[in-house]
């Protein structure tokens, strides 16, 4: 992962002014926001862009950062690791971006924070659970969401003690982020005396789950856990139905958007379907300006959509007390200091994780939207 700049640029940074000190101010500061602009998952990265897009319009109509207008820059990973290494590169080296909103998919996020993290960047991402993600000793890498082992807790506490579930099929999409969840699913149904049936993993991209749902009913069970995103989640409880197999699908907030809907045909397969996600941000009175003001433009902000604002306030906030864009001293001011949301108050442990974050569970009702289970 190692990068190599090469001599011209250091030559120019030196006769700049620059070596040393943060990349300089032009007027503006370069904030990238990365995700998947396009492809399955698509979805997830308008939620990201739309929030980061109205925090930077709220910012700026107030004078900005210290004066300094922010310009969005933004970054199509396609959920693609690979993808995701060339999106930094070219935010680092051509677009000489100051901070990171992103990654959404993990196996993304992994890469591209190593990118980030080496060129003293801070990369915040508001969605990516993996608890790798702030596993890894990087400096200046965070997170405003929580963790697959915390939510894999949720699904499985859920999952036994809700649905009173016996015969439980794990399943997966055997991506970072997909597989992660079902392993800390799978951990915690252990510790409750449960045991899984069957794990499985299926591939990301396929969307005939058949011969799998023939599978599941043959095993007789009465719930499957699902870790992945709603590109198979649809397809698979779609199928599952068809089959005349109604058992819960469970999953996690790789589902959180409508788009599910849609991959799943419609609402009324949908039912019966639950996710653990955090609890809904468009509830948090510190938000109702901004709900209001995604609500008049025609957006509803579902998912990550307060995530990816809070976060760029997070780093507007880092930057305003600091005076600088220097990743050292924006990382370790986020470690010191509360910063004020949307999504309430928000703190930073050592490795970047939230200090305070919590999942509840959702379903799916029969027209086709998600609401907090009680």
């Amino acid at each position: 992962m190692k990068r190599w700049h090469g001599g011209l640029t250091l030559l120019l940074a030196l006769a700049m002014g620059m070596a040393g000190t943060s990349r300089a101010w032009a007027g503006e500061i370069r904030i990238g926001v990365a995700g998947p602009m396009s492809g399955s998952s698509a979805a997830f990265g308008e939620q990201l862009w739309r929030g980061a897009q109205l925090a930077a319009k709220d910012i700026n109509a107030q004078g900005g950062i210290n004066g300094n207008q922010i310009r969005l820059i933004q970054g199509d990973d396609v959920c693609e690791p690979k993808q995701a290494l060339a999106v930094a590169n070219r935010l680092v080296d051509s677009d000489r971006v100051q901070a990171v909103i992103g990654h959404f998919c993990s196996s993304s996020t992994m890469p591209a924070t190593e990118v980030y993290d080496e060129a003293g960047i801070l990369g915040i991402t508001p969605a990516s659970t993996n608890p790798k993600v702030t596993e890894r000793g990087l400096q200046y890498i965070f997170r405003t969401c929580g963790r697959d082992d915390q939510q894999g807790v949720a699904g499985a506490e859920f999952v036994v003690k809700r649905l009173k579930a016996q015969r439980v099929a794990v399943i997966h999409d055997k991506d970072t982020y997909g597989q992660g969840l079902a392993d800390a699913m799978k951990a915690h149904l252990r510790t409750l005396g449960g045991k899984e049936v069957i794990y499985e993993g299926l591939t990301r991209g396929e969307k005939d789950f058949n011969a799998l749902v023939t599978k599941l009913k043959g095993l007789r069970v009465d719930a499957v856990y699902f870790g992945g995103l709603h590109g198979e989640a649809g397809p698979l409880v779609r199928q599952m139905r068809e089959q005349g197999l109604d058992a819960p699908l469970i999953a996690g907030d790789g589902i959180v958007s409508e788009e599910f809907v849609v991959a799943a045909g419609g609402p009324r397969y949908v039912k019966g379907v639950y996710m653990t996600f955090g609890a809904d941000p468009r509830k948090i009175p510190e938000g109702k300006r901004v709900v209001d003001a995604f609500r008049a433009a025609g957006y509803e902000p579902e998912g990550y959509t307060l995530y990816s604002y809070a976060t760029l306030q997070a780093i507007a906030a880092a930057i305003k007390a600091t005076g600088s864009t220097e990743g050292t001293g924006l990382a370790q001011w986020l470690h010191d200091n509360e910063v004020q949301t949307v999504m309430g108050p928000k703190s930073w442990d050592a490795k970047g994780d939230l200090k305070g974050s919590s999942y509840v569970m959702y379903g799916w009702t029969e027209d086709g939207k998600y609401a907090e289970v009680q």
